[in-house]
């Protein structure tokens, strides 16, 4: 009984994967690697259309805001036949892509944009020109304390 489970836990698992096609050639690579500089570039192109691309340095090397940028893109078709390309910069700002085929944010509305743009209109005052309220200069109160019938302090 328990090598009849077995097989057909193999047959099952067998029939469920899904066939592996032809490896997938890479037509074109090339690769400069990490120079001394910190900076280096990469490119490859395969047998289905993927291209892609990466080059990346070192910004303010050697100081204490030294940080990685990097720029690439990449191509390919996508299952139902719609080209994919993408661009993308990578540097202190963050991680930045580009492409017809990413999602754009709704427009903001009219009465947000204008509150916006009150907003930066009008800033609030520098923190020197702020009038300052010093919370601790008042004494506070003191508890109020009451005598019950039996002559013990309570403080409310």
């Amino acid at each position: 009984m328990m090598n009849t489970v077995i097989v057909l836990s193999a047959l099952a698992t067998v029939s469920l994967t899904q066939q592996q096609g032809e490896p997938i050639p890479i037509v074109r690579y090339e690769n400069e690697g990490v120079n001394a500089d910190g900076s280096y570039q990469w490119s490859l192109e395969t047998g289905n259309g993927i291209v892609a691309q990466e080059q990346g340095q070192i910004k303010n090397a050697g100081s204490e805001n030294e940080a990685a940028e990097v720029q690439g893109s990449f191509q390919y078709q996508a299952p139902d036949g719609t080209p994919i390309s993408m661009n993308y910069i990578a540097n202190e700002g963050g991680f930045q892509p580009q492409g017809e085929h990413l999602p754009t944010p709704p427009p903001i509305p009219p009465a947000i944009q204008r509150a916006l743009e009150w907003i930066a209109a009008h800033p609030e005052p520098e923190e020197a020109q702020r009038p300052q309220r010093d919370v601790l200069a008042k004494p506070l109160p003191r508890p109020f304390q009451k005598t019950n019938q039996r002559g013990f302090n309570r403080q409310f």
